[in-house]
């Protein structure tokens, strides 16, 4: 019954230790898809350490289950791992793990849901403002413009996205900036950055006392502009996206002596206009394999009981 104790304090570990050491890492402000990755392969490896954990706890406190886990298994690989020796500590790791997978699923589809309903909602307010003209066909990424006092710009995700922006921006912003906000806004949907978000606030959500959960929402939304913005800029110019930024956002007290600290709208215009150097590609490379190998160590370590007695066989 070491495997799992050893499973549970390695993604501990790791929910302690890596996001300490991203924090004080300064190339995921250079490299900001990179740190994408990277952050989701290390909530990858907590997810997995605990999931392999309550797997061989339950096959340790239930004949059943290890019936299942280790059905094409030898007799030699099932002793290897000790599993008689749990007892009830194997049933209470067990039972823990599983409501807490439980919960993060119920977190999940929660967050989805409410998401579905706010979009469903904000889709009815859009046909309300901007209705389909007669013989008009509801397309996909159609870019729709609604009066407003405030200038905006989003992006609607659904079965028919939209790119919505309202008039006061279009006043406020040159052509190319709002070419600029466009681009910015479709990398968003390129990249499927929704579904981060959606992932990254259930387990915040779920567990907010756990704090690489937190973290991970918090640099998700973070990292996901600085990468739209990349995407942008490599279009349109840093400076065009920068000016942009600085329309949209000039009347919201962003730029004013007190904003809010959630708000990364001054950092991300610094960022444009004197833009960091960008790590050389066999840096990035090496980055992302080792973000990917990860969540490879608690799979290795769950079979290294297997791996030694099928050596000596």
């Amino acid at each position: 019954m070491m495997v799992p104790a050893a499973l549970l304090l390695l993604g501990a570990l790791t929910a302690v230790v890596a996001p300490r050491l991203l924090a004080r890492a300064d190339w995921p402000d250079r490299e900001p898809v990179v740190a994408l990755w990277v952050w989701q392969c290390v909530v990858a490896a907590v997810l997995l350490c605990c999931a392999l954990s309550m797997a061989l706890s339950a096959a340790a406190a239930w004949t059943v289950v290890r019936g299942r886990v280790f059905a094409p298994a030898p007799q030699g690989v099932v002793e290897a791992y000790a599993l008689d020796s749990g007892g009830s500590w194997a049933v209470a790791t067990a039972v823990a793990l599983a409501c807490g997978g439980l919960w993060t699923g119920t977190m999940l589809v929660r967050e989805v849901l409410r998401d579905r309903r706010q979009r469903r909602r904000r889709h009815a307010e859009l046909r309300l403002r901007a209705p389909l003209l007669p013989g008009e066909e509801p397309d996909g990424d159609r870019l729709v413009v609604v009066e407003g006092e405030r200038p905006d710009a989003w992006w609607l995700p659904g079965p028919t996205p939209r790119l919505v922006i309202t008039t006061a921006a279009l006043r406020r912003l040159e052509g190319p900036q709002v070419d600029a906000v466009v681009a910015h806004e479709q990398g968003h949907a390129r990249a499927r950055h929704h579904w981060l978000l959606h992932c990254s606030a259930a387990l915040a959500g779920g567990f907010p006392r756990v704090p690489v959960f937190a973290a991970f929402r918090d640099e998700m939304h973070r990292l996901v502009e600085l990468a739209a913005d990349d995407t942008a800029s490599r279009r349109h110019g840093r400076l065009t996206i920068a000016l942009a930024l600085v329309g949209l956002n000039e009347d919201r007290g962003v730029f004013g002596p007190c904003p809010t600290p959630e708000d990364h709208v001054p950092q991300r215009v610094d960022r444009l206009l004197a833009p960091p150097e960008r790590l050389t590609p066999v840096h990035r490379l090496r980055l992302t394999a080792s973000a990917a190998l990860v969540p490879v160590v608690p799979v290795l370590v769950a079979f290294v009981p297997a791996l030694r007695a099928l050596g000596r066989s």
